[in-house]
């Protein structure tokens, strides 16, 4: 339907679409909201079955691949997703990764031609709301500032999106995970630097997910080839609902009315009066 409302978020890879989108999804699912999850690569620069990691010889990328999209449908199950677009590009893997070279990776591919791709995707779905990462992708991901540059493009090209977000980690929730972990006897092993995440006065929206956090969840353990994100799901009971428990943006544009304190809920000026 035409006034269908409809959030499409743009994600790099297999697995990405939990942490920063899954109780988005999983809420607005509830509501009856059309959700579009675009995934723009395979995930083919994980760990093997074999253990084995990129850069070994023998690595098999494409099963792999095959097994973190067959993940990220049970993924996509969980969270209540209604529509799943897969653009198929090569996983770049980590920044300064010699797959980076990868004439194939999508951090390669002309930002016009992937663009064109998820703009066609837009012009399917109509959605009036789209989150994706801000331009340093979260934390220099090739693939997710790849991201941000097709889906802030394609957003501008097509004219489609009346709301455009970016995924954010406020600075204060950092703070606060690393001292409940301390007060919890972990040791991180490391200290977060003091630009990690996003600043807070940048942050626009926070939207409660706590009652998705067992969804959220599951949706994590549904990728279980993924160690690196599962580690997430050992942490204490209340360092998971910090972590789970609310999902931060930064509002890009919008071309409806908007509050001027924090906005709660990412389709504000858009539902039916």
């Amino acid at each position: 339907m035409a006034n269908e409302l409809t959030l499409m978020a743009v994600h790099a890879h297999p697995d990405d679409e939990v942490l920063s989108t899954g109780g988005l999804f999983a809420r607005c699912a509830d509501e009856g909201i059309r959700t579009v999850l675009v995934t723009c690569t395979n995930g083919e620069q994980g760990d093997d079955s074999g253990g084995l990691k990129p850069d070994d010889p023998g690595h098999d990328a494409a099963e792999v691949a095959q097994r973190r999209l067959a993940e990220l449908g049970e993924s996509v199950r969980l969270l209540g997703i209604t529509d799943l677009e897969l653009l198929g590009y090569r996983d770049s893997g980590m920044d300064g990764w010699a797959t980076n070279q990868h004439p194939d990776a999508f951090a390669n591919v002309p930002v016009e031609r992937a663009a064109a791709r998820l703009g066609e995707l837009m012009e399917r779905y109509r959605p009036q709301v789209v989150v994706t990462y801000d331009a340093n992708g979260g934390y220099g991901h090739p693939d997710h500032i790849q991201a941000h540059n097709i889906a802030v493009a394609a957003a501008a090209a097509t004219g489609i999106p009346r709301k455009l977000y970016f995924t954010a980690v406020p600075r204060s929730g950092v703070t606060q995970l690393f001292e409940e972990l301390k007060r919890s006897g972990i040791d991180p092993g490391f200290e977060p630097d003091d630009d990690f995440g996003t600043a807070d006065e940048l942050i626009t929206s926070v939207v409660d997910v706590a009652s998705y956090v067992d969804r959220k969840r599951k949706a994590l353990e549904a990728h279980a080839s993924q160690g690196d994100s599962i580690f997430l799901l050992r942490l204490p009971d209340e360092a998971q609902r910090l972590v789970y428990g609310q999902e931060a943006f930064v509002r890009h544009f919008s071309h409806v009315p908007v509050p001027d304190g924090m906005e709660d809920d990412l389709f504000t000026g858009l539902r039916p009066q």
